[in-house]
Protein backbone atom coordinates (compact mmCIF):
# COMPACT_ATOMS: atom_id res chain seq x y z
CA UNK A 1 0.00 0.00 0.00
CA UNK A 2 1.80 3.57 -1.19
CA UNK A 3 2.23 5.58 2.24
CA UNK A 4 0.96 9.60 1.36
CA UNK A 5 2.94 11.61 0.68
CA UNK A 6 3.93 14.35 4.15
CA UNK A 7 2.12 17.50 4.70
CA UNK A 8 3.74 20.87 4.67
CA UNK A 9 3.53 22.31 8.03
CA UNK A 10 1.03 24.42 8.42
CA UNK A 11 1.69 28.36 9.97
CA UNK A 12 0.20 27.13 13.25
CA UNK A 13 2.56 24.29 13.25
CA UNK A 14 5.43 26.39 12.84
CA UNK A 15 4.01 29.61 15.29
CA UNK A 16 3.60 26.37 17.94
CA UNK A 17 7.16 25.07 17.18
CA UNK A 18 8.44 28.99 17.73
CA UNK A 19 6.79 29.67 20.94
CA UNK A 20 7.71 26.30 22.10
CA UNK A 21 11.48 27.26 20.91
CA UNK A 22 11.19 30.71 22.55
CA UNK A 23 10.21 29.18 25.85
CA UNK A 24 13.01 26.92 26.47
CA UNK A 25 15.49 29.39 25.49
CA UNK A 26 13.95 32.64 27.41
CA UNK A 27 13.35 29.71 30.62
CA UNK A 28 16.98 28.94 30.57
CA UNK A 29 17.89 32.79 30.06
CA UNK A 30 15.82 33.17 32.71
CA UNK A 31 17.16 31.14 35.32
CA UNK A 32 20.62 32.71 34.78
CA UNK A 33 19.21 35.99 35.70
CA UNK A 34 17.00 34.48 38.96
CA UNK A 35 20.39 32.99 39.81
CA UNK A 36 22.43 36.20 39.04
CA UNK A 37 19.81 38.02 41.02
CA UNK A 38 20.35 35.73 44.17
CA UNK A 39 23.83 36.27 44.53
CA UNK A 40 23.56 40.02 44.38
CA UNK A 41 21.29 40.06 47.06
CA UNK A 42 22.26 36.96 48.97
CA UNK A 43 26.02 37.48 48.58
CA UNK A 44 26.22 34.89 52.03
CA UNK A 45 25.21 32.09 49.71
CA UNK A 46 28.27 32.67 47.35
CA UNK A 47 26.61 30.79 44.01
CA UNK A 48 29.61 32.03 42.54
CA UNK A 49 31.92 29.45 44.40
CA UNK A 50 29.94 26.54 42.79
CA UNK A 51 31.61 27.08 39.06
CA UNK A 52 34.12 24.61 38.14
CA UNK A 53 36.87 23.99 40.05
CA UNK A 54 39.59 22.47 38.23
CA UNK A 55 40.13 19.03 39.56
CA UNK A 56 38.52 19.23 42.98
CA UNK A 57 35.76 16.76 43.55
CA UNK A 58 33.94 19.54 44.90
CA UNK A 59 34.25 21.15 41.81
CA UNK A 60 32.65 18.18 39.92
CA UNK A 61 29.04 19.57 40.22
CA UNK A 62 30.27 23.16 38.51
CA UNK A 63 30.40 21.74 35.29
CA UNK A 64 26.94 21.24 35.15
CA UNK A 65 26.03 24.66 37.25
CA UNK A 66 29.03 27.05 35.89
CA UNK A 67 26.97 27.81 32.30
CA UNK A 68 23.92 29.37 34.61
CA UNK A 69 26.20 31.11 37.16
CA UNK A 70 27.78 34.56 36.10
CA UNK A 71 30.25 37.10 37.53
CA UNK A 72 28.18 39.79 38.05
CA UNK A 73 25.05 40.93 35.96
CA UNK A 74 27.28 42.91 33.03
CA UNK A 75 29.15 39.37 32.88
CA UNK A 76 25.50 37.63 31.95
CA UNK A 77 24.01 41.24 30.11
CA UNK A 78 26.98 40.23 27.44
CA UNK A 79 26.18 36.43 27.18
CA UNK A 80 22.55 36.78 26.65
CA UNK A 81 22.27 38.06 23.73
CA UNK A 82 24.90 35.59 21.99
CA UNK A 83 22.93 33.00 23.80
CA UNK A 84 19.55 33.59 22.29
CA UNK A 85 21.03 34.08 18.70
CA UNK A 86 22.89 31.05 18.60
CA UNK A 87 20.75 28.79 20.82
CA UNK A 88 18.00 29.79 18.84
CA UNK A 89 19.96 28.94 15.27
CA UNK A 90 20.96 25.83 17.06
CA UNK A 91 17.58 24.87 18.06
CA UNK A 92 15.75 25.60 14.40
CA UNK A 93 17.68 21.85 13.52
CA UNK A 94 15.13 20.85 16.34
CA UNK A 95 14.61 20.24 19.86
CA UNK A 96 16.36 17.10 20.32
CA UNK A 97 19.39 18.06 18.46
CA UNK A 98 19.01 21.29 20.22
CA UNK A 99 19.10 19.27 24.02
CA UNK A 100 21.68 16.86 22.14
CA UNK A 101 23.96 19.50 21.74
CA UNK A 102 23.77 21.41 24.96
CA UNK A 103 23.71 18.87 27.52
CA UNK A 104 26.69 17.31 25.36
CA UNK A 105 28.79 20.69 25.28
CA UNK A 106 28.27 21.36 29.20
CA UNK A 107 29.47 17.81 30.38
CA UNK A 108 32.51 17.52 27.94
CA UNK A 109 33.36 21.19 27.62
CA UNK A 110 32.93 21.66 31.22
CA UNK A 111 34.66 18.35 31.83
CA UNK A 112 37.89 19.03 30.04
CA UNK A 113 37.79 22.50 31.71
CA UNK A 114 37.71 20.48 35.11
CA UNK A 115 40.27 18.48 34.04
CA UNK A 116 43.11 20.60 32.18
CA UNK A 117 42.19 24.10 32.87
CA UNK A 118 44.71 25.47 36.14
CA UNK A 119 43.57 24.93 39.18
CA UNK A 120 43.84 28.62 40.26
CA UNK A 121 40.75 29.82 39.54
CA UNK A 122 36.72 29.23 39.24
CA UNK A 123 35.19 28.57 35.60
CA UNK A 124 31.58 30.19 35.13
CA UNK A 125 29.40 31.65 32.81
CA UNK A 126 27.23 30.99 29.86
CA UNK A 127 30.50 31.88 27.25
CA UNK A 128 31.20 27.69 27.20
CA UNK A 129 28.15 27.11 25.95
CA UNK A 130 27.89 29.53 23.71
CA UNK A 131 31.12 28.95 21.74
CA UNK A 132 29.44 25.54 21.82
CA UNK A 133 26.44 26.74 20.05
CA UNK A 134 29.36 28.40 17.71
CA UNK A 135 31.24 25.16 17.13
CA UNK A 136 28.59 23.22 16.04
CA UNK A 137 26.63 25.53 14.07
CA UNK A 138 29.81 26.50 11.89
CA UNK A 139 30.73 22.64 11.17
CA UNK A 140 26.87 21.14 10.96
CA UNK A 141 27.06 22.15 7.53
CA UNK A 142 30.18 20.17 6.43
CA UNK A 143 29.48 17.11 8.61
CA UNK A 144 25.53 16.91 7.69
CA UNK A 145 26.74 18.05 3.53
CA UNK A 146 23.61 20.58 3.91
CA UNK A 147 23.82 23.70 1.48
CA UNK A 148 21.87 25.68 3.55
CA UNK A 149 23.70 25.35 6.95
CA UNK A 150 26.55 26.44 5.40
CA UNK A 151 24.98 29.39 4.10
CA UNK A 152 24.09 29.81 7.95
CA UNK A 153 27.30 29.10 8.90
CA UNK A 154 28.97 31.93 6.77
CA UNK A 155 26.21 34.74 7.98
CA UNK A 156 27.44 33.27 11.40
CA UNK A 157 30.67 34.09 10.52
CA UNK A 158 30.40 37.67 9.50
CA UNK A 159 28.40 38.17 12.47
CA UNK A 160 30.26 36.37 15.08
CA UNK A 161 33.68 35.41 13.43
CA UNK A 162 35.25 37.70 15.81
CA UNK A 163 34.14 35.62 18.80
CA UNK A 164 36.61 32.22 17.82
CA UNK A 165 39.31 34.61 18.64
CA UNK A 166 38.08 34.12 22.47
CA UNK A 167 39.59 30.45 22.33
CA UNK A 168 42.92 32.23 22.57
CA UNK A 169 44.10 33.12 25.82
CA UNK A 170 44.45 37.03 25.67
CA UNK A 171 43.35 38.23 28.69
CA UNK A 172 44.05 36.61 32.07
CA UNK A 173 40.63 37.43 33.83
CA UNK A 174 38.67 35.57 30.52
CA UNK A 175 38.02 31.92 30.61
CA UNK A 176 39.50 30.93 27.05
CA UNK A 177 39.74 26.98 28.59
CA UNK A 178 35.74 27.35 28.74
CA UNK A 179 35.80 28.83 25.10
CA UNK A 180 38.08 26.40 22.99
CA UNK A 181 36.70 23.37 25.44
CA UNK A 182 33.27 24.37 24.64
CA UNK A 183 33.76 25.09 20.55
CA UNK A 184 35.47 22.25 20.17
CA UNK A 185 32.71 20.04 22.20
CA UNK A 186 30.41 21.50 19.51
CA UNK A 187 32.52 20.75 16.54
CA UNK A 188 32.48 16.98 18.00
CA UNK A 189 28.39 16.65 18.74
CA UNK A 190 27.81 17.86 14.96
CA UNK A 191 30.27 15.34 13.84
CA UNK A 192 28.57 12.39 16.00
CA UNK A 193 24.53 13.82 15.60
CA UNK A 194 25.59 14.12 11.62
CA UNK A 195 27.79 10.82 10.93
CA UNK A 196 28.01 10.06 6.98
CA UNK A 197 25.68 13.29 6.27
CA UNK A 198 22.28 11.93 8.23
CA UNK A 199 20.86 12.89 11.34
CA UNK A 200 20.63 10.68 14.20
CA UNK A 201 17.20 12.08 14.69
CA UNK A 202 15.79 11.87 11.66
Amino acid sequence: MPHAAPTAPTWRTVRDSLRAHAVTLLGMLALMWVLEALDWALPFWQLDAHGIRPRSVAGLPGIVLAPFLHAGFAHLAANSAPFLALGGLTMLGGRAIFWAVTVWVILVGGGAVWLLAPADGIHLGASGLIFGYLGFLLSRGIFERSFGWTLVALAILVLYGGMVLGVLPTRPEVSWQGHLFGFASGIVAAWAIFPGGKSLYG
